[in-house]
C-alpha cells in the first residue's frame, strides 16, 4: 500500500514538473519574441526549434477537426521529427489577430505529445501571451462557441 501512494505522490509531482516547465518554456519564448506577442511574432516562432520542437506548417482545414475543435496538430509523418499540420478551422483564417490564442495552445502538444494535458496547453499559452490562465481559458471557450 505504501507503494501506491509513493507512485500516486511521483505523478503529481511529474505533472507539477512538467507544467513548471511549460511555464518555463512559455516565458522564455516571450522574452525572446517580446512582451506582447502578435501574430507575426508567434509565426516566427513555428519556425524556431528553441520554441517549436518540430517544423509545423499552419492549414486552414476543419477536415481533420472534432466537431467544436477549434484547431489540432495533424503529425505529416510516422515520426514526430517528420513535422505537424496544425489545422485550424477555416472560420478564423480571416481574424488573424486571434492566431496567437490558437497556436499558442497546441505548442507544448506538438513538443511534447499526448503527456500535455489541458491544463498544460491552457498554462502554456497563457504564459506565453502574458495572460491569467482563466482568462486565457474563457477567450478560448468563447472563440470554440463562436463555430456554432
Amino acid at each position: 500500500m505504501g507503494e501506491l501512494a509513493h507512485d500516486e505522490i511521483s505523478a503529481e509531482h511529474a505533472i507539477e514538473a512538467l507544467h513548471a516547465h511549460l511555464a518555463d518554456k512559455a516565458m522564455t519564448a516571450r522574452l525572446t519574441y517580446g512582451l506582447h506577442i502578435d501574430t507575426e511574432s508567434i509565426l516566427r516562432m513555428l519556425d524556431d526549434r528553441d520554441v517549436v520542437r518540430y517544423p509545423t506548417e499552419l492549414v486552414f482545414d476543419a477536415g481533420p477537426l472534432q466537431p467544436h475543435e477549434f484547431a489540432y496538430p495533424q503529425p505529416v509523418g510516422f515520426h514526430a521529427g517528420d513535422g505537424y499540420a496544425l489545422c485550424i478551422h477555416p472560420h478564423f483564417q480571416p481574424q488573424r489577430e486571434i492566431w496567437p490564442l490558437l497556436i499558442a495552445y497546441h505548442i507544448p502538444v506538438i513538443n511534447y505529445g499526448a503527456i500535455v494535458d489541458t491544463t498544460g496547453a491552457e498554462l502554456y499559452g497563457a504564459t506565453l501571451l502574458g495572460l491569467e490562465v482563466d482568462t486565457y481559458y474563457a477567450a478560448l471557450c468563447e472563440l470554440t462557441d463562436s463555430l456554432g
